[in-house]
């Protein structure tokens, strides 16, 4: 199992505000022990106060590099693009000049892309924050339940991975991706997840039972030995 710490809180509000100091107190240890920090980064509305919180703090931004937990295989305009949001969220204010690292690429599709982004992530100091993200049909990152490639992205030594999905409500039409894999989440000094609403807070309690990994890929972090992991929650 992971070295789990389980965090309830009353509102988003108090939610943002934590995850926010966890963040900052992540990205200074990080300058602190390595000359500079690393934050990977997953979109969703969970996070997203607490990065705009996040890039207002007057903070060693030259030093810090923020690169992405998953991604949809679509152009950096796109609506549905995460770098989008993490740029319309974090990247802004004094974390303007903040060094990015993206997942999508020129190749047409996440498989062809996935050696180029392998070596990016490659080129990357060892994490020190990785924010996780939940669906309410047990997915993280992109590891979706039964996708094609799930199970490579669970096994491998590879730092990220193609992933496309069983198309879903939680998928959208879009299903063609690139994730993180379970090695690649292991590799971050801290790990936290974030559940809001009392569906997904379901959800993880059903992850933590015995039970399939492709069923529900958020076991394999839960059940990951090497991951030290906070479980942010609020109704």
């Amino acid at each position: 199992m992971a070295n789990i710490v389980e965090r309830i809180f009353e509102s988003k509000a108090q939610m943002t505000e934590a995850l926010a100091s966890l963040l900052e107190a992540g990205i200074a240890n990080g300058i602190k022990q390595d000359g500079k920090a690393l934050v990977m980064v997953s979109g969703g509305s969970s996070p997203a106060p607490a990065y705009k919180y996040l890039s207002d703090l007057p903070l060693e931004w030259d030093k810090v590099s923020i690169a992405m937990v998953d991604e949809r295989w679509v152009e950096p305009n796109h609506a549905k693009s995460n770098e989008a949001f993490i740029h319309e969220t974090l990247l802004q204010n004094k974390a303007a000049g903040t060094h990015f690292t993206a997942m999508k690429n020129v190749a047409s599709s996440a498989i062809d892309g996935h050696a180029h982004c392998e070596e990016a992530y490659n080129a990357l100091k060892i994490p020190d924050v990785t924010i996780l993200g939940m669906g309410p049909d047990g997915h993280t990152a992109s590891l979706f339940p039964n996708a094609q490639g799930l199970e490579h992205g669970l096994k491998t030594s590879n730092i990220v991975c193609p992933i496309n999905a069983i198309e879903s409500e939680v998928t959208g039409s879009i299903t063609e991706r690139m994730s993180l894999t379970l090695h690649g989440i292991t590799r971050s000094k801290e790990v936290v997840l974030l559940i809001s609403g009392e569906e997904k807070r379901a959800m993880y309690e059903q992850a933590k039972t015995h039970g399939s990994e492709f069923d529900i890929p958020l076991r394999a972090v839960l059940n990951h030995p090497d991951i030290t992991l906070s479980v942010f929650w609020c109704p």
